[in-house]
């Protein structure tokens, strides 16, 4: 419910002032924007984890990818280390025959 309130108010010279006052009892409502700036918020941190998830996984792929070269860097040096130890071995046969 409204109500109007009208004040006048008289200067000691005789001039007039008046001044017009509206009540109301219902409560205040709020506009959209606490909606939306929570909506865009959420749509916010939605983006950021994608990106931090790709961004783990890149570097899961990086790791793996590293470990696969160093393994075969290892399994290269053992075939070099045997084909090392064969060709000692030949040597040693034919200084023996």
């Amino acid at each position: 419910m409204a109500e109007e309130r009208i004040t006048e108010t008289r200067t000691p010279d005789g001039n007039t002032h008046t001044t017009h006052t509206v009540v109301t009892d219902e409560p205040r409502r709020s506009g959209g924007s606490g909606w939306l700036m929570a909506l865009v918020l959420l749509v916010i941190a939605v983006v950021a984890v994608v990106l931090f998830t790709q961004m783990g996984g890149a570097e899961v792929a990086k790791d793996e990818a590293i470990a696969n070269a160093a393994n075969e860097v290892g399994e290269a040096a053992g075939a070099v280390g045997e084909a090392a130890q064969d060709a000692g071995e030949a040597v040693e046969d034919a200084v023996n025959n």
